[in-house]
């Protein structure tokens, strides 16, 4: 919504907007040149087609922009966290086409680690001074005066949003327009009152108002009609704000299909590149833990075998993505396997776990096979935790909303878990507050995000008691 704006002010931010978007590739790929003529290494085919690889995938590093929560200009730390964890994603992806083609060995050990090293830390440092000079171009541009046609929920919300990023929008709240008198008005935050829709054309030609943004309702469709043909002898910009704010939105973004316009109400986070990016933190970190752990998981799987008689391993039937089902490996830590159409949840003092399973379960160890679901796609390192089945069909009935936690795909850990949601849900409340963070996360996911999910996992891990 508010690219339009600031790009329509000056051909420095303009300038500075497209050097965010060449910068990066253009810099990966000089530092590579560098680091072979400083270590006399020649730049041959093998080098000129990482250099390609790198061009495309470095341009997706990080700029600043706007998603209707954050402003158009992040905070430092955070932007360069994006770009530093986005630069290992790259550098995965690249180890995993070199490991696939087998072609890492034609490549200069001691180029290629000094380029790992030295590259994000320059970009880094130009994207943080690009951020800080498209920060003063826009404090210095003169803001745009916007106002809004109806004091509605969404008018306010949006205006405050407005108010609160001001700077970095380079857009300056005036007012409202409304029709309805004081007692049919109520609180309309801290906007003030600039007079009656038919004022709004006058105001505008006398240059107090730069964009309108319309949030009448979709009933009132006609008057806003009417009043997009007033202005067209104006040179006011004009948005219309659907008031979507009545709707439990879900990762809402406007989009088209076949030129018409369509907005997302209820989605997945992992669209694109979103979903590229999960899957190969996933398959990065995944191969990692397991290869560290190879040990563990032997003897783990030697103690299920010798200390209580079953199989090693545990399969139950649970809910993946989008409600398909998926078999879910654990170290079997009871004397039973339940997966029919009822399943009693583990108490804390249930005899049918195993002496080795009540510590397995304790520290989470019996989680570690989920690594190979994680592998497989079925399942991702963090995510709302599957259930099964037979809790889904109870609590489908019980909790509004509870599939909807299937727009992702399900975790070893999640949002809820590092929340103190684990163990018994004795009451429905208790599946309720697990359902709550589980969409939660769906509304906020970023990769940042689950590195933290991770990182609070290794913590809560040691000193949780809800894991029995």
């Amino acid at each position: 919504m508010t690219d339009p704006v600031m790009f329509t002010r000056g051909f420095s931010i303009g300038f500075i907007a497209l050097m965010q978007m060449i910068l990066p590739p253009v810099l990966s790929v000089g530092m590579l040149l560098l680091l072979c003529h400083v270590y006399g290494v020649e730049f041959t085919d093998f080098f000129q087609v990482l250099a390609m690889l790198v061009a495309v995938l470095s341009s997706l590093l990080p700029r600043g922009r706007t998603n209707g929560h954050t402003p158009v200009l992040p905070a430092a730390l955070p932007l360069a966290l994006s770009v530093l964890l986005r630069w290992m994603i790259i550098v995965a992806l690249l180890l995993a086409i070199g490991f696939a083609t087998q072609y890492s060995e034609d490549f200069s050990r001691r180029v290629v680690f000094t380029w790992i090293i030295v590259t994000p830390a320059l970009l880094i440092i130009t994207t943080l001074w690009l951020h800080e000079v498209m920060r003063r171009l826009l404090n210095r541009s003169a803001a745009r005066r916007v106002a809004f046609v109806g004091c509605t929920d969404v008018s306010i919300t949006l205006a405050d949003r407005i108010t609160q990023n001001s700077r970095a929008l380079g857009l300056s709240v005036q007012g409202f327009f409304d029709d309805r008198g004081a007692d049919r008005l109520g609180s309309c935050g801290n906007m003030r009152r600039l007079g009656m829709l038919g004022d709004i054309v006058a105001a505008v030609q006398r240059k107090q108002v730069d964009a309108i943004f319309v949030t009448l309702p979709v009933r009132q469709v006609r008057r806003v009609m009417d009043l997009v043909e007033e202005l067209r002898d104006t040179t006011v910009s004009i948005y219309y704000v659907p008031d979507l704010l009545v709707f439990d939105l879900l990762q809402s973004r406007m989009g088209e299909l076949l030129g018409v316009p369509v907005v997302s109400m209820c989605e997945t986070p992992f669209y694109g590149y979103g979903g590229l990016v999960k899957r190969v933190t996933d398959v990065s970190f995944a191969l990692i833990i397991l290869l560290l752990s190879a040990p563990l998981l032997a003897l783990i799987a030697l103690a299920v075998k010798f200390t209580s008689p079953g199989p090693v391993l545990f399969k139950q039937r649970r809910y993946g993505l989008d409600g398909h089902e998926i078999l879910v490996w654990k170290f079997r830590t009871m004397t039973v396997l339940e997966d029919g159409e009822q399943v009693h949840q583990a108490t804390r003092t249930d005899s049918r776990v195993t002496p080795l399973g009540r510590v397995l379960r304790r520290y989470s160890l019996d989680e570690l096979p989920q690594l190979f679901n994680v592998l497989q796609g079925t399942m991702s390192l963090v995510g709302p935790r599957p259930h099964a089945i037979a809790h889904n069909e109870e609590y489908r009935r019980l909790i509004k909303g509870y599939m909807v936690r299937h727009k992702a795909p399900p975790g070893i850990t999640g949002l809820a878990q590092v929340n103190g949601c684990r163990g018994e849900t004795v009451r429905v409340e208790d599946m309720q507050a697990r359902v709550n963070y589980d969409l939660e996360y769906l509304r906020r996911w970023s990769p940042l995000l689950d590195l933290k999910i991770l990182a609070l996992t290794a913590v809560r891990v040691l000193k949780d008691d809800q894991a029995y």
